[in-house]
């Protein structure tokens, strides 16, 4: 292995952060190829007939669209939604256009293995691709993907839509903070960051141990020499534990082990609190969120059976609507999110999660990992 190849596989591994190592391997293995010009990797001109609608925006689209999807009967979707969820998503599609929806479940590892395996040996079969922004960006790396032009991005939130329109975000996890309400009185509820640094607090946080993007997104926003200071300061003073695993870090913070969580998602506390726990979750603004969305291959089999599905799940009217009735939060600005107007959501970038892992997990384990006091 030469330096270079060295240096790319040093930054990737840090992906794997800390808890969920062996699963995040996996992951940081997999998008290393990218890094070193090994994996799926077709010419960028190498585009096939899926341009001829997915770039194409006349009055007739919609009509175009559909009756050439019909004609191909079915698309192939690679995902990593929860099997749980994927009838109350899927069912209205098949039912409403009689295109049936041929899907593979796996985790994140697995689905970003297989696309890229399939590619680089040109067995095309996926159509639609389902998951992780950062996956997706690795894709688009590698020109596994279609460019979209889409009327539906009109409707989505800032931020949603990279420049390069070959991927969408169709839903965000927005990381929220978490506390027990026998443990930390209402009115002592922090309203910022720098709140944290009252020493009544000490012994009484815990972060998520691989939460290193939502930092570096946090950080950046604040001013990074200041919001890296801060983290230092509020960890020296009042000390920071670390859990491995979102789940986890909720149902500590249900059972009173955990006065308070800085990175859980926001669905956790309301299912726990739902079932009885003494748990609220709570906003401190900047809202740090990461996004999952959907692409479409490069050389998909039926690419406009895809673009249809596509434009379903990003829609108001189509899975939009439905995501949001089973706690995640949409990106169609059309469709409620449940949370406040208020609340300002900053993502997290999928370059910043691919390019920047070995600083920022670095900073990350420096000040929450290593130096607990």
């Amino acid at each position: 292995m030469n330096r270079s190849d060295s240096v790319a596989r040093g930054r990737i591994s840090k992906l794997a952060g800390r808890g969920r190592a062996r699963a995040r391997a996996k992951i940081a293995g997999l998008i290393c190829l990218i890094f070193l010009g090994m994996g799926a990797a077709l010419p960028a001109a190498a585009q096939d007939k899926t341009a001829s609608l997915a770039m194409y925006d006349g009055p007739d689209r919609e009509q175009k669209i559909l009756a050439a999807a019909k004609a191909e009967g079915s698309v192939n979707l690679y995902t990593t939604l929860a099997a749980s969820n994927l009838t109350t998503l899927i069912g209205p599609f098949e039912k409403k256009y009689g295109i049936k929806v041929v899907i593979w479940r796996a985790g994140t590892e697995k689905v970003l293995q297989r696309t890229l395996t399939e590619a680089s040996a040109q067995r095309y079969e996926v159509d639609a691709i389902h998951f992780g922004s950062p996956q997706l960006e690795a894709l688009h790396r590698e020109n596994v993907l279609q460019e979209v032009k889409s009327p539906v991005f009109a409707e989505l939130m800032p931020g949603a839509v990279p420049a390069h329109h070959e991927w969408a975000a169709t839903i965000l996890q927005l990381y929220v903070q978490a506390y027990n309400t026998n443990k930390v009185k209402k009115e002592d509820v922090p309203k910022s960051y720098q709140d944290l640094l009252n020493p009544k607090w000490k012994g009484k946080l815990s972060i998520e141990s691989g939460a290193w993007p939502w930092f570096a997104t946090l950080v950046q926003n604040m001013g990074e020499e200041k919001g890296i200071k801060l983290f230092r300061d509020i960890v020296a003073t009042n000390g920071m534990s670390n859990r491995q695993g979102e789940s986890l870090l909720t149902n500590l913070v249900s059972a009173g082990e955990i006065p308070l969580a800085l990175t859980v998602y926001h669905h956790m506390p309301e299912v726990a609190k739902a079932k009885g726990a003494p748990v609220q979750s709570f906003v401190l603004e900047p809202a740090i969120a990461r996004a999952n969305g959907i692409a479409i291959a490069r050389r998909a089999p039926h690419p406009n059976a895809a673009l249809l599905f596509y434009d379903y799940m990003l829609s108001a009217g189509g899975a939009q609507k439905t995501f949001s009735s089973i706690n995640y939060i949409p990106t169609n600005s059309k469709v409620s999110s449940g949370l406040p107007s208020s609340i300002h959501i900053k993502l997290v970038d999928p370059a910043l999660v691919l390019d920047q892992v070995d600083k920022w997990s670095k900073l990350f384990d420096e000040i929450f990992i290593k130096q607990q006091p």
